[in-house]
């Protein structure tokens, strides 16, 4: 007979029965868009209702995944949510391989949010959380501060504000702090940001800078490097308006500038991250549950342990937390969208678990959730409560 985990059988394997998305709507407090209505900038008295969604994967053992994702990460499910239903929950690598290959020219979105649920499936089957499966054991992560962008609106209004803020950020335990800075590319007020904070906290914190592909051009591309090597900036991550995507051009960057790079936010799955990492075009990896899911990231820490390279998580939440707790070759969780004057970006449908700038502890570090699965606990009351759209697929 099969050995048990935790009392759980192992004769018995959940199989999925229905897939349930529900669509909910949160707001957004003294928060505006910028210039061309896609950064989050602060913007007093405002508000933004966005909505989201929560993946639900049900299964014949009474056992339920999880998981918080956005509407475009689901817009892919009516694809293959027939392919799911009578599937082995615990085949995670089967369904990874085979919805990888199904959505092959819809750039794979919404492989990852039900590569997610499934992990939660089996951590609660086998009792246990997700960053055990992976062989992980818990301990601190270190967080960085991540701005949202410039504004003109009295927060992160000035390069002087932002060297305010990191220094919050420092008082608060933050050992690193990165710079979500001006759109338009604004050169000349982007290389004064970087000053302005590398001067104020340089060698008591770890500094980074995402343009977030907004610089024009690769000259501009190559002022804003050379202003990050002044200060000994951690790293330099998707600076122009190549999307982030341009293997030579980054190879050309790295030629000319001495700030590593941290690319490939924007390709998607393990073939592309790796053929970046051969191309010299980047010195970071970036892993991002929300596009790869929980197997594919773990694909890409391996192949970058292989190369000798880091993997850093993209964005906040309890599946990048367990990730983490179960790599040796990453560094820092990254914490936001911060800013002085609000609350952040973070959608408060946790119970018990949140991320923000209150999050981290007096040493800027958060820690994987205890309980099995995601090991959080959604409220359903509020996602109840603020419903738009509710679909049931069997």
């Amino acid at each position: 007979m099969a050995r048990s985990a935790k009392g759980a059988s192992m004769a018995a394997r959940p199989i999925i029965t229905g897939i349930e998305l529900t669509e909910f709507e949160y707001t957004l407090h003294d928060f505006g868009v910028d210039y061309n209505g896609f950064n989050l900038v602060y913007q007093g008295g405002n508000t933004l209702t966005r909505r989201s969604a929560v993946l639900q994967v049900h299964t014949d053992q009474g056992i339920t995944g999880e998981y918080l994702t956005s509407l475009v990460q689901v817009s892919t499910l009516p694809m293959f949510a027939a392919y799911l239903i009578g599937a082995n929950a615990l085949e995670r690598e089967r369904i990874y391989q085979d919805v990888k290959r199904a959505l092959r020219q819809m750039a794979r979105v919404g492989l990852a949010s039900v590569d997610v649920a499934l992990w939660d499936i089996a951590a609660k089957f086998y009792d246990a959380p997700i960053y055990e499966l992976l062989g992980g054991h818990i301990r601190p992560l270190k967080c960085y501060a991540s701005t949202t962008h410039g504004d003109q609106n009295g927060g992160l209004d000035s390069p002087e504000a932002y060297a305010d803020f990191a220094e919050a950020c420092l008082e608060r335990g933050y050992p690193a702090f990165k710079i979500h800075g001006w759109g338009g590319s604004l050169v000349a007020l982007e290389i004064a940001t970087i000053h302005a904070v590398g001067q104020r906290v340089g060698g008591r914190m770890d500094l980074m800078l995402d343009p977030a592909c907004e610089l024009d051009t690769f000259a501009d591309a190559v002022q804003v490097g050379r202003a990050c090597d002044d200060e000994r900036f951690y790293w330099l991550e998707d600076p122009y308006k190549d999307g982030g995507i341009s293997q030579f051009a980054h190879r050309k960057l790295r030629q000319l500038i001495r700030t590593p790079l941290l690319q490939t936010e924007h390709v998607r799955t393990l073939e592309p991250h790796v053929d970046f990492a051969l191309a010299d075009a980047t010195d970071f990896l970036r892993g991002d549950v929300v596009y790869d899911g929980i197997t594919g990231v773990i694909k890409l820490a391996h192949a970058a342990e292989g190369l000798g390279l880091d993997i850093e998580m993209h964005g906040p939440g309890p599946a990048q937390r367990h990730l983490m707790t179960s790599l040796r070759n990453t560094n820092y969780y990254e914490m936001g969208l911060l800013n002085p004057g609000n609350e952040g970006t973070n959608i408060p449908i946790y119970l018990g678990y949140a991320d923000g700038m209150d999050a981290v502890d007096d040493k800027g570090c958060v820690y994987a959730p205890q309980g099995p699965g995601l090991g959080v606990t959604l409220d359903w009351d509020y996602i109840r409560a603020h419903t738009t759209d509710h679909i049931v697929y069997q």
